[in-house]
């Protein structure tokens, strides 16, 4: 897996399968997932958008449909804008 360390995107868009990233900040970046491998220790996602894809895309459906994942009005095929810190890896 690629591996970002230390590292600040603004304004990227990005595809996170496959994708290690440790100490970063990633701030007003698009952010594409299919399912695959990744991990995230101390990173910070700041005003981010999360699209899904393939396996990804079909699994957020599926917790949409079941009402575990409710779907903001203005978001399709993504999440909406966050702002969270992902902790120590796995």
């Amino acid at each position: 897996m690629e591996t970002f360390r230390d590292q600040k995107f603004t304004g990227k868009t990005l595809v996170v399968d496959d994708i290690v990233f440790i100490n970063c900040r990633l701030t007003d970046c698009d952010l594409y997932y299919s399912g695959g491998d990744f991990d995230w220790a101390s990173t910070s996602f700041d005003a981010c958008r999360f699209h899904w894809r393939g396996a990804a895309k079909r699994t957020v459906d599926l917790l949409r449909l079941i009402g575990a994942l409710k779907e903001h009005p203005e978001a399709e095929g993504q999440i909406p804008p966050t702002t969270t810190t992902a902790g120590k890896p796995n």
